[in-house]
């Protein structure tokens, strides 16, 4: 479970035990046993989620980002549906939701909503793809058990990807462009100046947002199995699109992503192992180590039944590797349009890549939209800021011409 699954494990448990103490202050038997099956239960969350803010910090470090555990346990403790709620009923924030928002108000970020911390939304998921899903049908109401749409799979930042957090206005980042040369002489020979040269990389804030709808009623309901149920939902919305853009994205409205941006080509027209060979000597003659292919599931089907050598056991995809570099496969990377339609590869070193991120995300309600107000919902719009850079745009190889 991610750690944020965790928290809201332990404070249904939590709230299970409180609620049973309320009920029966003198405990028998039977309500003894049930208590300290949940203190159990409780103790082994709070494990789970030691292990979890280990693994979590240990992510951070290893991505150069600062750890700040003061900071990780408040926005650990930040509500979605409650900041949604306190903003649509015009009420003031309370607890961990205002001492957030009152931090980023004094280091100058400006909102006409409720600010939550972009680390809510930062679902690492697999690298795969899923088709179908088992369903649970309980005679009672169970929130903890909803049963979402099947989305895409995020994966672009899960790879190793850079986040660059909390920033203020465009980013310059300068680059080396060439080095300067060494030069054998002869006695009396002069060096020649073969100076290094220096370029940008720019960062600049790309807006993302969606507008959805929550019924009064869930708001007032608020439990640990809605607050993941409305979270989960955000971070499918945006999350999805800003992973999306990150691989397609068209450097006006969206950041430039990895398909225009990259300035490796390779040619898998024909599938074999030759030729996957020639395309990681492409990036080894560029001194990049790749830590990943990103493909489509119809591209990884093809490369599971072709191969390696023709009449010998092996084939190109084996164990979620080709050439010994992982795999990851989802659908956020499209195929290329044509007649036949043609499968894409992406083989690169992602830890090249810059993602940077403006502030906190912005959560703005509206009681009184014409279609919810009717239905005594609510409307809400969230938005947030980031944008994306290859560090090195050789960095990574494309591949567009494989049948499928």
């Amino acid at each position: 479970m991610q750690l944020h699954q965790i928290r809201e494990a332990r404070a249904a448990k939590v709230s299970e035990a409180r609620s049973l103490l309320a009920s029966m202050p003198q405990l028998n038997a039977e309500g003894q046993a049930k208590f300290d099956k949940l203190k159990i239960e409780i103790q082994n969350l709070e494990a789970d989620e030691q292990r979890a803010q280990f693994i979590e910090d240990a992510e951070r470090r290893s991505l150069g980002q600062p750890v700040d555990k003061a900071r990780n346990e408040l926005e650990g403790r930040i509500s979605v549906v409650e900041a949604i709620a306190a903003h649509a009923e015009q009420r003031s924030l309370s607890g961990a939701l205002a001492e957030y928002n009152a931090e980023q108000k004094r280091q100058g970020v400006q909102s006409k909503g409720v600010l939550i911390p972009a680390s809510l939304f930062n679902e690492t998921r697999a690298a795969q793809t899923t088709t179908t899903a088992a369903g649970i049908v309980p005679e009672d109401f169970r929130a903890d058990q909803f049963v979402g749409l099947l989305r895409n799979s995020m994966v672009v930042r899960s790879l190793g990807a850079r986040v660059l957090p909390n920033l203020r206005g465009d980013v310059v980042i300068p680059r080396q462009a060439t080095t300067s040369a060494a030069q054998w002489l002869a006695e009396g020979d002069a060096l020649s100046d073969s100076g290094m040269t220096f370029n940008n990389i720019t960062l600049k804030p790309r807006h993302v947002g969606a507008i959805t709808e929550l019924s009064r009623q869930l708001l007032q309901q608020s439990n640990p199995s809605i607050e993941s149920l409305v979270r989960d939902d955000f971070i499918n919305v945006v999350s999805l699109a800003i992973d999306k853009a990150l691989i397609h994205g068209d450097g006006v409205k969206e950041p430039e992503g990895l398909l225009a941006a990259a300035t490796g080509t390779g040619n898998l027209a024909t599938l074999n192992w030759a030729n996957v060979l020639t395309v990681l000597q492409g990036l080894a003659l560029k001194n990049i180590t790749p830590n990943a292919w990103l493909t489509h599931p119809k591209v990884a089907t093809v490369l599971r039944k072709t191969l390696r050598e023709a009449g010998l056991p092996g084939y190109l995809l084996d164990n979620g590797q080709l050439a010994g570099v992982p795999v990851a496969v989802t659908n956020q990377l499209a195929e290329k349009a044509g007649a036949p339609a043609k499968g894409r590869m992406i083989l690169g070193d992602f830890s090249e890549m810059f993602v940077g991120t403006w502030g906190s995300v912005d959560v703005v309600t509206n009681p009184f939209a014409e279609g919810p107000f009717s239905r005594g919902a609510v409307q809400v719009r969230i938005l947030t800021t980031c944008d994306m850079v290859p560090r090195r745009e050789d960095a990574f190889t494309v591949i567009e011409d494989i049948t499928i």
